[in-house]
């Protein structure tokens, strides 16, 4: 797990695009997968400056969305989907039907479930997954409590998810209680995970995931058994960390020929 700190949000979105521009250039056709929350944004506004500017393109790209709220009607503004298209596959070149969510409102979920890993599995897995964390430590909706081999599935969130997501509802008793979501075994099967935080709200969380035991009560503690991990951080979201000082200092020195 390689932990980068750097100073500011447009930083963090400015180097995680150049790994997302440096994957498509050599592989037109890469899987992405594709989170939604607000530790994404800077990425997603960076590829589309890029995309705009004629540098990246994903006319060739898949990408495989992590999660979907159960009973939002189809259309629903705060559906996963929709806040995907929204936010960036809609400013730039993806082909919409190579953009895949779980199903939120399929009949027989479970079945739904299955197909969606089936899904993946044809593309040929995810070649980059795009994190973000929970305060509590999740990441996609693996709770607190979620195994670390499990699979798409049907989860029911805390209250505490709740009441961070009402924000983006009208009120906190629209936030629906279940999702459907990518296991914490689905994740780990992605060839380069990278995850983003900024933030001193993310701060505690980032201290678990990165320097706490691997555990079910930290989700996102999982991803320290992942062979290519790298963790992007603002100062704020990093000021828990007892060992800043030594990231910092290691990304300084990194060799040139050494990529993320």
């Amino acid at each position: 797990m390689e932990i980068v700190i750097l100073p500011n949000t447009a930083e963090v979105g400015r180097l995680a695009a150049d790994q997302i521009e440096s994957l498509l250039a050599g592989k037109a056709h890469a899987v992405l997968g594709l989170a939604t929350g607000s530790s994404p944004l800077p990425i997603y506004r960076e590829l589309e400056q890029r995309y705009q500017s004629g540098t990246v393109s994903f006319a060739r790209a898949r990408a495989f969305t992590l999660d979907e709220y159960v009973g939002l009607p189809d259309g629903h503004p705060e559906q996963y989907r929709e806040v995907i298209r929204k936010e960036f596959t809609d400013k730039v070149d993806f082909d919409p039907a190579n953009v895949h969510g779980p199903a939120g409102n399929a009949a027989g979920t479970h079945y739904a479930c299955q197909a969606y890993e089936k899904a993946v599995q044809a593309a040929g897995g995810v070649d980059l997954q795009i994190l973000g964390i929970g305060t509590d430590g999740h990441i996609g909706f693996n709770e607190p409590g979620s195994s670390l081999a499990s699979r798409t599935r049907i989860k029911t969130l805390t209250e505490q998810t709740r009441r961070d997501n009402a924000r983006f509802f009208d009120s906190l008793d629209e936030v629906p209680r279940h999702v459907v979501t990518q296991g914490l075994g689905t994740i780990l099967e992605a060839s380069h995970i990278l995850l983003a935080a900024t933030g001193a709200n993310k701060a505690q969380a980032v201290r678990h995931l990165v320097e706490g035991p691997v555990s079910a009560l930290c989700p996102a503690s999982a991803l320290q058994l992942h062979p290519h991990v790298t963790v992007l951080l603002d100062d704020a979201a990093a000021s828990q960390l007892s060992l800043a000082d030594y990231y910092r200092h290691s990304f300084r020195h990194k060799p040139d020929w050494q990529k993320l």
